[in-house]
């Protein structure tokens, strides 16, 4: 299973977030789980290297599919709109029937 944690403020800003695991929705190269969530991460850590001046550090390990997603600072307006697509994008993963079971997603205060 794909866990998700979302880490944000006492004031709702986004702090960064974790996941760890695999789907294991079917075999290594052909789980569409592990995929989708991939490309939605990925996708959303590039997107806000490239499109916002926000501080962040992450450290990712494929084997494990563990990445750990961290703010400097409070995030700006762009980057929280690009954390909002991203768990977006997760949440309709985790409300499908077929691939609830595959993913879970937290949200924790910091």
């Amino acid at each position: 299973m794909i866990k998700v944690t979302i880490y944000k403020t006492d004031r709702h800003e986004y702090a960064g977030f974790d996941i760890s695991g695999h789907a294991e929705y079917s075999e290594s190269g052909s789980d569409i789980v592990c995929a989708a969530v991939s490309a939605i991460v990925i996708n959303t850590i590039n997107s806000i290297d490239q499109f916002t001046d926000d501080k962040t550090s992450s450290v990712s390990d494929e084997e494990s599919g563990e990445i750990e997603f961290r703010f400097g600072q409070i995030p700006s307006h762009d980057a929280s709109l690009l954390l909002d697509s991203m768990v977006l994008g997760l949440e309709q993963i985790e409300d499908s029937n077929e691939y609830e079971p595959y993913i879970d997603i937290i949200f924790k205060e910091v």
